[in-house]
């Protein structure tokens, strides 16, 4: 059933203001819904990823505790506990351009600084796209009621050139005005909602991190071997 309201008369009888929130807001959403679904996907792989910790716990060799893990781009206890050998290995090296470092930095000090970065580094890698979500978030709504505003304030013009101020002739254009208002917080809602949980599953898998780097940094510095569970 044709009718003269609604989202395509919206558009078809909005100007290039109206139709730039409408586009702004689309576009937003799209990218919304594509990070969330992205960083949902990632989520779940990194938690499938947590039992290969006892497989590597019980190796009885490093190097066969490397071994144990899987998907190494993209496992982060893979890039943590690779990124803990090789500053272990730079350290104790004694080579000529490392020794300078090597006077500064004793080899406690030195592994602990080097998984940090390393921990760091894998947490910057999981906030991306959340800064875009805290901003769509927070701006959606301002933007749509934006549109809103503007919808209004034509509608009021066409209406008092028109002459005419009945109930129908206002209802309509200023009911369409409100759709953008309508459209700023579906946008808006998903975001919000989408940027808490992924921020507190981060900190979740950042605290996991940081419970391993600290057990990596056990082993290196007492020199302990490895054993299950610990």
């Amino acid at each position: 059933m044709n009718t003269p309201f609604g989202l395509a008369n919206l558009w078809l009888e909005g100007d290039a203001v109206t139709r730039f929130v409408a586009i702004a807001l689309l576009i937003c959403s799209i990218v919304t819904w594509v990070i969330l679904l992205s960083r949902f996907w990632d989520l779940r792989n990194l938690r499938k990823l947590k039992p290969e910790l006892d497989l590597f716990w019980r190796a009885t060799s490093y190097d066969q505790g490397l071994n144990a893990f899987t998907n190494h781009a993209s496992n982060p206890y893979y890039q943590i506990a690779k990124a803990a050998s090789g500053a272990s290995t730079h350290h104790q090296s004694q080579s000529t351009n490392h020794r300078e470092l090597l006077q500064t930095l004793n080899y406690s000090e030195w592994m602990a600084r080097s998984l940090k970065n390393s921990i760091d580094g894998v947490a910057a890698q999981l906030q991306k796209g959340i800064t875009f979500l805290g901003s769509t978030g927070a701006t959606a709504p301002f933007i749509g009621l934006f549109g809103t505003v503007w919808g209004i304030y034509h509608a009021l013009i066409a209406i008092s050139s028109s002459g005419s101020a009945q109930i129908d002739q206002v209802a309509g254009p200023i009911g369409e005005a409100l759709i953008m208002t309508a459209l700023g917080l579906a946008v808006a809602i998903p975001a919000v909602l989408g940027f808490n949980a992924i921020n507190r599953a981060n900190k979740l898998l950042v605290a996991d991190l940081n419970r391993f780097g600290n057990d990596l940094l056990a082993y290196f510095v007492t020199g302990a071997r490895v054993k299950s569970g610990e």
